[in-house]
């Protein structure tokens, strides 16, 4: 039986760099070795006449208040972060204020580079959806200035019949306000073992802090710790080391007038100040009926990666927080949409290359996985990886695969894993579903076809794909079409032996 064949679509998604947001710069404070020159010019601001700063501060909100919501309101938020500057300088004048934010604000075009590896989930919003058709929610890897990623969203309408169009997206491009998240002591206890054995201090603090806990609570535990242990060498690297864990776990938050397609996931943390990478998502439903959108991604803080989960129930308020465990230590994890034989389950990346499969009781810390597929054919002779998180079908978890074979070319095939005991493989396809088209080879990073997931409406699996890392397509596939082709030639002999589920 030849290899079913995805049907590739007109609709295209390209990078927008007119997508802005602004946020903090200080000047000299570019990386970890730099010196601030913050006083220097903060006495410049101060130094200009007011007549001349009134004019500068017209021109401001003149060619910037349309770029982003509530700018005069962000510029002043800015002067505040460097007013320790200021000595006992008189209150400054609302214009002072602005040209004070002016100077310590850039501007950041969230796609400036690339938008790449979209991940599809059935919206929460159906609005004005007609018979036949679904609105999907699409995340987005964009890429900026310094290849520094974000997450980004849009919303495509599929159906009725063979038809995906994206909607409109609306600017300005807006990051989410960022608060504080809580944790559980037994997260932090798993991801603080994923990082080291913890030391006496580190113990001795875990052992005062509530069951749930957020940064007060914490700071309260440090007041009760031990002189002892404090003092001691190394007793204020652990206390630190304990406050940047925690701290990066928050809550990023958009009004209610914010449309999807505005909403941005910037980097708010140190550990992701390089990038939020590849996110995958699920429409989730645990064993109560209840539904949310969990989405993992890679954050990445230019030497180290950490798996990360996001949760949401409504793809307008997020929770982020760091993932432990053996399963937790590669990129590209991604959630099973509902919990299999009472664990939560995810396929992710075992020895760099191969795709795996791992079960949590919590969903934040994660065993050691079993392998589902290592790479055989001549099209992965390099790794491969999973497209997304499984796709339930009355046939099996439909799994979407990448591989990478010679020249770093990228494909993207599947397999099927039994729906009771997915660490069955009952299909796998023996060559690629997509591979780069000749005018799809040439890009930011050349020969590469991407997805973070797809999703089935009307008997089709619509998949959206990134193109060498550089824009946007999307092909679809009878389902029926594609599971034949999965179950053509029965279970695959390497994979029949495979051990059951872990548990």
């Amino acid at each position: 039986m030849t290899t079913p064949q995805l049907h590739r679509t007109s609709a295209q998604l390209w990078p927008d760099p007119t997508r802005v947001i602004a946020h903090l710069f200080l000047p000299g404070e570019e990386s970890h070795l730099g010196h601030s020159r913050a006083k220097a010019i903060v006495e410049r601001v101060m130094a200009l006449p007011e007549p001349e700063v009134e004019d500068i501060a017209a021109g401001l909100i003149a060619d910037f208040a349309a770029r982003h919501r509530h700018y005069a309101d962000l510029l002043a938020r800015h002067a505040s972060i460097v007013a320790s500057r200021l000595g006992e300088s008189p209150q400054l004048s609302e214009a002072r204020t602005q040209l004070l934010g002016a100077v310590f604000t850039a501007e950041y075009s969230t796609e400036g580079a690339a938008l790449l590896n979209p991940s599809a989930v059935v919206a929460p919003d159906q609005d004005g959806v007609q018979a036949g058709q679904v609105r999907a929610a699409i995340s987005l890897r964009a890429v900026g200035e310094g290849h520094v990623s974000s997450i980004a969203f849009c919303s495509a309408l599929i159906g009725p019949g063979p038809q995906w169009t994206f909607e409109q997206r609306r600017r300005p491009a807006i990051a989410g306000t960022t608060s504080s998240a809580r944790w559980s002591k037994q997260n932090l206890r798993s991801v603080m073992d994923d990082l080291d054995d913890p030391d006496e201090l580190s113990s001795a603090l875990l052992h005062l802090l509530p069951d749930r806990f957020d940064n007060a609570e914490l700071e309260t535990a440090v007041a009760r710790m031990y002189p002892e242990l404090v003092g001691r060498t190394g007793g204020q690297a652990s206390i630190d080391r304990i406050r940047r864990l925690v701290q990066s776990a928050y809550t990023s938050t958009f009004d209610d007038d914010v449309e999807l397609s505005q909403r941005v996931l910037y980097p708010s943390v140190a550990e992701e100040s390089n990038g939020m990478e590849d996110a995958r998502f699920a429409r989730f439903v645990d064993a109560d009926g209840v539904v949310d959108y969990r989405g993992t991604y890679t954050a990445y803080d230019g030497r180290h990666i950490a798996p990360r989960l996001l949760l949401s129930s409504d793809l307008r308020t997020f929770r982020a927080h760091r993932l432990a465990g053996a399963a937790a230590h590669n990129k590209g994890m991604a959630l099973f949409p509902r919990p299999v034989g009472g664990r939560h389950l995810a396929l992710c990346r075992t020895n760099g290359e191969s795709t795996g499969l791992s079960a949590s009781d919590n969903g934040y810390t994660w065993d050691e996985p079993t392998t589902l597929h290592s790479p055989d054919g001549r099209w992965e002779l390099l790794q491969g990886g999973n497209c997304g998180p499984p796709i339930e079908t009355e046939h099996g978890w439909l799994v979407l695969t990448h591989s990478v074979g010679p020249m770093r070319v990228y494909t993207i095939a599947a397999m099927l894993l039994e729906l009771d005991d997915p660490a069955k493989v009952i299909g796998l396809l023996r060559e690629p579903l997509l591979a780069p088209l000749p005018d799809e080879r040439d890009g930011y990073v050349p020969n590469v076809v991407y997805s973070c997931g797809g999703l089935i409406h009307d008997g089709r699996l619509w998949l959206p794909y990134g193109i060498d890392d550089a824009r946007i397509a999307v092909a679809w596939i009878a389902v029926d079409e594609l599971i034949d082709g999965l179950l053509a030639d029965g279970a695959p002999t390497a994979h029949r032996e495979r051990a059951s589920t872990p548990s």
